[in-house]
């Protein structure tokens, strides 16, 4: 980067980032940048299928489209980029991986003393190395703390607070470590960048959905956007729990699964009268309209079913930004959102 390049960046507070998206059936990539203030905007974006050839592993087909897209990125997004804020190097990449190389797990820390104590950023990242369990092949691509309960009540800004007991709710995300290794080549050698964050596709979601949508305290998230569907509970604000479904595209029967699970929930938790659904433009109405014949108000013990949410692109309008003439893409502008509120 030039001089001029440098002082026009630092001037504008920009930080450009690379967004990158790896689902079973399709990568996606864009091109955002970050200021102080306002929201972040998406420069460029592409999405391309991944085509699995006679023979070939769906591991091979994925790094054969992540190159073909990285390419395209380099190729098409950096003129656009150096237009934009001055610069066509990003320094980051933000990745998010679906199934079927991650898995999402949930678990609950707990802090109680006799006397009263100062509860601290130390204290948290001490306890979560003592108990965090290495999984053989799997590595951990992220640890999220998605909720803080001080003396039994939640609390947004906790640290340096005094409490005799105190709770932290973490999201963690494993990726395969084989599969990890070849995404992080891959990207750096088209990029020619070594700082690569990644994240399961599943919690990125659920985490960037709560900053979309503050004030549904009380949710259910159905998250359809790939092979495996995950339901998260979301209760007075707090992750409560987690359950993943397969998801055929051919066996209409996920109906039947995402009920069972919503059973299994009701047995423990009050269900949330809100169901946030996430899917594929093209699928999304036809997701809605199985559900609602489902006859979900049975679990409700209530004659008026829940409200079911299609959550749309145009939802985020307020809050991202998109500069690009393709039709916006809810993965990537939730990636953007998660990315702009996270946790260093």
């Amino acid at each position: 980067m030039s001089f001029l390049q440098k002082l026009f960046h630092n001037e504008r507070g920009v930080e450009p980032v690379v967004l990158i998206n790896i689902g079973v059936g399709s990568v996606a990539g864009a091109y955002a940048h970050y200021t102080e203030k306002g929201a972040p905007t998406l420069l460029y974006t592409r999405r391309l299928p991944i085509e699995v050839r006679k023979d070939e592993l769906h591991e091979k087909a994925m790094l054969r489209a992540l190159a073909i897209l990285g390419n395209e990125m380099i190729r098409e997004g950096t003129p656009i980029l150096m237009r934009a804020i001055g610069t066509g190097r990003s320094d980051t990449i933000l990745v998010s991986i679906d199934t079927p190389w991650q898995e999402t797990s949930v678990r609950t820390e707990n802090f109680e003393r006799n006397h009263p104590f100062t509860f601290t950023k130390s204290m948290v990242a001490t306890a979560l190395e003592k108990t965090r369990a290495s999984t053989p092949r799997k590595i951990l691509a992220n640890e999220s703390i998605i909720g803080t309960i001080l003396n039994g009540y939640e609390t947004r800004d906790p640290y340096g607070r005094k409490a005799h007991r105190a709770s932290v709710i973490v999201l963690t995300s494993l990726i395969d470590e084989r599969i990890a290794g070849s995404i992080n080549a891959t990207l750096r050698g088209i990029f020619h960048t070594k700082h690569i964050l990644s994240i399961v596709g599943s919690s990125l979601r659920y985490q960037a959905m709560r900053i979309a949508f503050p004030h549904e305290r009380d949710a259910l998230i159905l998250d359809a956007t790939g092979s495996i569907i995950s339901i998260s509970v979301v209760h007075k604000g707090l992750f409560i729990a987690l359950a993943e479904i397969a998801n055929d595209a051919d066996d209409r029967s996920w109906v039947d699964k995402v009920i069972s699970e919503f059973t299994s929930i009701a047995e423990k938790h009050p269900l949330p009268r809100v169901i946030f659904l996430l899917a594929r433009d093209s699928e999304i109405a036809a997701f809605r309209q199985a559900l609602e014949a489902g006859d979900l108000g049975k679990l409700w013990l209530s004659d008026d079913p829940p409200k079911i949410v299609p959550v749309l692109a145009s939802h985020l309008g307020g809050i991202v930004r998109q500069t690009t003439a393709m039709p916006p893409d809810l993965e990537l502008l939730l990636m953007s959102l998660y990315f702009q509120h996270r946790t260093p």
